[in-house]
């Protein structure tokens, strides 16, 4: 099992100190690559209104945080976690089965991606 990054790049730690609003500005003007989160450690963060589109969160650890209203469908989350997340109003990719969703929340297991 993958353990959660703690990234060392200076928009990943915008994340982590919560500062939604300045990291979506940086990414509106190019400045994320869309794999530099990938297996970010994002427990327990408030991540309301983050622009998620195009992004690689592919084995992210989620775990309390408060995603409310992100819209997920233009990313990629194989493998993330979502145990005791906050995701209402979230919108997932089609690939992504509301019963993996459900195990991931309630057990904390890594989604799993169904064509």
């Amino acid at each position: 099992m993958t353990k959660p990054i703690v990234h060392r790049n200076p928009l990943f730690e915008l994340l982590r100190a919560e500062k939604v609003a300045e990291f979506n500005q940086r990414k509106a003007r190019g400045e994320v690559k869309p794999d530099m989160l990938r297996g970010g450690d994002f427990r327990g963060l408030d991540l309301r209104e983050l622009d998620a589109n195009g992004l690689d969160l592919r084995d992210a650890y989620f775990r309390g945080a408060d995603l409310r209203g992100i819209d997920f469908r233009n990313c990629q989350l194989e493998g993330a976690s979502f145990c005791q997340a906050h995701i209402s109003g979230c919108f997932f990719p089609r690939e992504l089965r509301a019963d993996e969703l459900r195990l991931s929340f309630d057990l904390g297991i890594r989604v799993r991606y169904h064509p």
